[in-house]
Parts: structure tokens; sequence; C-alpha cells
């Protein structure tokens, strides 16, 4: 799979928050704006597997359907990514 500059973009924000929360921390930043910060990248970290996983599920379950059409253990592999995420 191909990711384009959207994803890189979004990953990247999400290294920069986390490096904001360690700043914090180490300058001993209140523990409330600290976990504030990391839960943000947390969530969006969450939110960018998401989208990853069903977009890479998109484009396999197309191909196999042009290719044979079974999908069944595709949509199986997408689930145990999303499993494996949590």
């Amino acid at each position: 799979m191909e990711y384009d500059q959207h994803v890189k973009n979004r990953l990247k924000r999400i290294v920069d928050q986390v490096k904001d929360g360690l700043n914090m921390i180490e300058q001993g930043g209140n523990c409330r704006e600290i976990v504030t910060q990391l839960s943000a990248a947390h969530s969006d970290l969450n939110q960018e597997i998401e989208v990853m996983v069903s977009t890479n599920l998109e484009q396999c379950v197309r191909e196999s359907v042009k290719q044979d059409g079974k999908t069944d253990n595709l949509v199986k592999e997408a689930i145990d990514l999303l499993v494996k995420s949590r």
C-alpha cells in the first residue's frame, strides 16, 4: 500500500505532540496538561491506525474481487489489525 503525504503529515504531527509532552515533563510541567497532550496524541494515533486499516482493506478487497472474488481472509486480517492496535 502506498501512503500519501497526508498520512505522513498526520504522523509527523503526532510525533510532535509526543515530543511536546516529553518537553513538558522535562520542564516540570503540570500533570494535567501533560496528560491532555499525550491523550491527544494517543487519540490521533488510534484514529490514524483506523484510517490506514480501512483504506488498506478497501484497496485489498477491490484487488481481490478483480482476481478471485474471495475477501473473507482480508476482512479477518483487518479486524486482527484493529484488535492488535488496541
